[in-house]
């Protein structure tokens, strides 16, 4: 079975799912102290129906498409399992599978993609009546593609938006400070459509929505968090795996993969399934010494954080 389209998105079922993440949010948890370190993915496959899969990080660096990843999921599928990728990206999931041709991530790796872009769509649907202001560059203008909006200037905004940074190679979230202070004095929402605070391009980490939203709640600002961590996007995920395998799928038979502490991981343990952490990623300067996992450096790693995957790997590999 190929790719499909993402039946439902914008429909009922998907408006369901969603809600239901909402309620998701409320349940946290930690996993337990120990850390299996693994080779492969096949370690972790047996008894898996659905892979909930981040995309950034684990299938590609920006630059190109990690061939052993795509390989590893394209493994998974051809014995029967389900994989949809799941994004922080701030645009619809067309423009991500897009993305993916471009990069040269076979087809035959994934089965749908689900983006905090098309849950930020429907919060947008929402806010119809409300003029908006964006803070984000130009190409994550398809985000609002046939919605309607009506954009603003700051002092005008109903709500906000922020995709992303300006210049996200010279700008920081701190050069956002004076426009925020305006929206926090009318308590003006943030929608954060991804709530990434980094992400790695090439050799590079650049700054995301998430650095933004962060400071805006520090400030005191209200925000709404599209994706990862938070509810609704695993929810949607949920739901569109067991649209693909037309049967319920018990959360023991899920597993996140993801090279994220704070948005893969987190999300994974609140929404209750297994999660393989790819060190090879954001965090590959903290957990690989020098360069490589060793059982000591993988367990000294995960006890300093607040959840703890399931299992670690350092790169995604069948």
């Amino acid at each position: 079975m190929g790719p499909v389209p993402n039946p439902g998105v914008f429909g009922r079922p998907m408006g369901a799912a969603i809600r239901k993440g909402m309620r998701m949010n409320a349940t946290q948890g930690s996993a337990g102290a120990g850390v299996q370190l693994v080779r492969g993915l096949s370690e972790l496959a047996v008894g898996k129906d659905l892979l909930v899969c981040d995309i950034w990080g684990v299938i590609h660096n920006g630059v190109s498409a990690f061939a052993d990843s795509c390989a590893a999921l394209a493994r998974f599928r051809a014995g029967g399992g389900i994989v949809v990728l799941v994004s922080n990206a701030p645009r619809p999931f067309h423009l991500v599978r897009d993305m993916l041709d471009r990069l040269g991530a076979p087809r035959d790796a994934w089965d749908a993609i689900v983006t905090s872009g098309d849950i930020t769509r429907g919060a947008i649907a929402e806010r119809a009546s409300l003029p908006v202001f964006m803070i984000g560059p130009g190409r994550d203008r398809p985000i609002f593609e046939g919605l309607g909006a009506n954009f603003v200037s700051v002092d005008e905004a109903g709500y906000v938006v922020c995709t992303g940074l300006f210049d996200d190679e010279t700008e920081t979230a701190e050069t956002y400070r004076a426009t925020l202070e305006s929206l926090v004095a009318r308590d003006v929402e943030m929608i954060c459509a991804n709530p990434d605070l980094v992400v790695e391009r090439g050799d590079q980490l650049i700054p995301c929505a998430g650095a933004v939203a962060a400071l805006y709640e520090q400030m005191g600002g209200r925000v709404l968090y599209a994706g990862k961590p938070h509810g609704p996007i695993y929810a949607a995920a949920f739901d569109m795996g067991e649209r693909l395998k037309d049967a319920t799928i018990a959360h023991d038979r899920i597993l996140a993969i993801g090279d994220s502490i704070h948005t893969d991981v987190a999300g994974a343990v609140a929404a209750g399934i297994d999660v393989l952490f790819v060190a090879r990623g954001i965090h590959a300067h903290e957990v690989m010494t020098p360069g490589k996992l060793t059982p000591a450096s993988v367990n000294e790693w995960a006890l300093r954080q607040r959840v703890r995957p399931t299992a670690l790997i350092d790169h995604l590999r069948w």
